[in-house]
């Protein structure tokens, strides 16, 4: 690692240190200020976020500093088509607002496999997609974002790369851990707030380097490294040269890096599983105060996913421009000089710049930058992980656990996840070739599509019953590990050394195969589906898109099991009362965790039921609902506007 500029001004030092202030102090505002003391409370943030921290924590929770140094990393690489992927957000969070949500809300859910089982019934599905999550947010975006954070706190600031992680763990899990969700959206929100302002600054300070963006597309061009030789190879110039079409987001189908047909329809599969059924994303949109709210804050979202293009693309461009030995470098040897990965150096693009071309003070609040979307994805993954957990995982374990347990089984999770979090960090140093970044996106759509399918099919097709959703669940894991492992075993190769996997295998790109796979699991889940016996109506009301609107009584398929918990529930309440008061300091800790559970007055029946009601209300005031139309269908003609300015 060569890098002699440290932080050590006091400039910087300061500015970090408040940082860190302001973002404990909001933590604990959030903690102080909303009940936790509930499951609803710690998981939902009681259902009462209005629309502007749920765009901003949507955001946040999206780009994590894996996405600094991942996008900007391949954008230095191959040019701009992997904006592409965050334009393709645009479309989706409107299809998660105007579509998805509505049918969650309705059908009164906290999790995603929750509502797979209401919607089903049975419980393989439930449980194999909480752990199919669980092992994705483990190995994609926990470790990713781990590394690539500390990839960055290496280069400023030299600190031992595992000090520096259990440092950021320990900051992000004491508000996650105490503060549960709301906590986590108003940090959420403070983050995005400095996210923006901080890369607006060095993109502003790059193309000023660069002498604005006709001579960044003329420069971009010519950025070939010196050195392209050693021993007696001469290595082909295919892998230094900047492609012809790096300035085009799509590409020709067959010879492209991201080829268009997989830009447009694969990466649409993988977006779609992403923005609307991941438990992070989906999370945050239920927590919202009604559906206008809901709605506008994904239109939020949208417009902030506009920005990455010009804040981490381009800037990461410019980054070869400026550097272009250490980011384009080729030979290994210089590489490992330079970065301590033999493949290459381009995930470096992005905090090289921020270390170099940012005056003191400035560059204190970049680092705060990469550090708070590095927590920000962070607690948004425990926070999402711990539900899905709880509520998916445990409740099978324990049958009738009090939601004091509950709460407390979720945090020793969180604290669980962090000890395998740091555990894989060596791991992922090691798989550090540059690699990991691509394997983010092909994991995912190895294991994604199948899910994509079936919430599609779930929403969208009634006939769709149990036994169709399992056995496409089952067909497409394996297909697709199939897949992933071949590729594992074989190695990805980089352009100096390919590697020597078979062409059916791994000739097909990625984005293709996602597509393949999709319509697999689509044709297995409707042919068996039609096989079997229809789920009756009666068990179907407002869970599925034709029966939305339906008004009659809905039998839960699990209603029975659901009977024997609440007649329980009541038992349990009756022994409670005979409790002493707790002591002082046992007060002051379950204040700190959120476990005083305020014993409010037992409800009716009927009070339950209008409770029940409010939180499953998808009802909009018209003028709200006719101004987020509106803006969701300027969103739809901004984003194909985009694509076609850039295609």
């Amino acid at each position: 690692m060569e890098s002699n500029i440290r932080i050590n001004n006091p400039a910087d030092i300061s500015v970090i240190v408040i940082y860190f202030l302001v973002v404990l102090a909001v933590g604990l505002w959030a903690m102080y200020s909303t009940n936790r003391g509930t499951v609803g409370g710690f998981f939902l943030a009681g259902r009462s976020m209005v629309w502007w921290p749920i765009g901003a924590s949507l955001f946040a929770s999206n780009i994590g500093s894996g996405h600094f140094v991942g996008i900007a990393g391949t954008a230095a690489a191959g040019g701009i088509a992997i904006g592409g992927y965050e334009w393709n957000a645009l479309i989706f969070v409107v299809v998660l607002g105007w579509l998805f949500v509505p049918i969650y809300v309705k059908a009164g859910v906290v999790t995603m496999p929750e509502y797979l089982k209401k919607r089903f019934g049975g419980k393989r599905i439930q449980v194999y997609l909480s752990v199919l999550s669980l092992i994705l947010y483990i190995f994609t975006k926990i470790s990713a974002d781990i590394f690539s954070g500390a990839v960055f706190i290496q280069l400023a600031i030299g600190l031992n790369l595992y000090l520096a992680i259990i440092i950021l763990l320990a900051i992000t899990a004491l508000y996650t851990i105490t503060g549960g969700l709301a906590a986590v959206i108003y940090t959420d929100t403070l983050q995005t707030f400095i996210m923006v302002v901080g890369s607006f600054i060095l993109m502003g300070f790059a193309f000023a380097e660069v002498g604005g963006y006709d001579d960044f597309m003329r420069k971009y061009m010519e950025a070939i490294p010196s050195n392209i030789s050693y021993g007696n190879t001469t290595i082909d110039a295919e892998c230094y040269t900047p492609r012809r079409d790096s300035f085009h987001i799509f590409r020709d189908a067959v010879t492209g890096d991201l080829p268009w047909p997989g830009l447009v329809f694969g990466l649409s599969i993988i977006a779609l599983w992403y923005w609307c059924t991941d438990q992070v994303i989906v999370q945050r949109c239920l927590s919202g105060k009604n559906m206008s709210h809901v709605k506008a804050g994904c239109i939020m979202c949208g417009y902030l996913k506009l920005l990455p293009m010009f804040i981490i693309v381009m800037p990461g461009m410019i980054s070869r421009i400026l550097y272009t030995d250490v980011v384009a470098c080729v030979v290994p040897e210089v590489c490992q000089q330079y970065c301590g990965t033999a493949v290459g150096c381009t995930n470096i693009a992005y905090p090289k710049m921020v270390v170099e071309l940012m005056p003191n003070g400035l560059r204190g609040l970049m680092l705060s930058v990469m550090l708070a979307s590095l927590m920000s994805s962070l607690t948004s993954i425990f926070n999402s992980a711990s539900t899905l957990f709880t509520m998916d995982i445990y409740t099978k374990i324990r049958s009738r656990p009090s939601e004091k347990e509950l709460m407390l089984a979720g945090r020793a999770f969180m604290l669980l996840l962090i000890g395998i979090s740091i555990a894989w960090v060596p791991v992922v140093q090691s798989a550090q070739s540059g690699q990991l970044f691509d394997y983010i996106q092909s994991i995912t759509s190895y294991l994604g599509p199948p899910i994509a399918a079936v919430f599609l099919l779930a929403v969208f097709c009634k006939r769709v019953n149990e036994q169709g959703a399992f056995w496409g669940l089952m067909v497409g894991l394996l297909t697709g590990l199939s897949r992933m492992i071949a590729e594992f075993a074989y190695g990805t190769g980089n352009c100096v050394t390919p590697s020597n996997c078979p062409f059916i295998i791994c000739g097909i790109h990625y984005l293709y195969f996602a597509m393949i796979l999709f319509g697999v699991s689509t044709i297995v889940i409707l042919a068996v589906s039609f096989m079997t016996k229809p789920i009756p109506d009666v068990h179907l009301y407002r869970l599925c898109w034709s029966l939305r609107n339906s008004k009659e009584e809905r039998i839960d398929l699990d209603a029975d099991e659901e009977q024997d918990k609440a007649d329980e529930k009541d038992e349990e309440s009756v022994n409670k009362e005979s409790e002493e008061e707790p002591g002082c300091f046992k007060k002051a800790y379950n204040w700190f965790c959120g476990l005083d559970q305020q014993k409010g007055p037992k409800l009716s029946k009927e009070e339950e039921e209008a409770l029940k009601k409010k939180l499953t209300d998808t009802s909009e005031v018209p003028l709200w609902r006719n101004v987020v139309n509106i803006n969701g269908i300027i969103l739809l003609t901004v984003a194909v506007f985009c694509h076609a300015f850039f295609a």
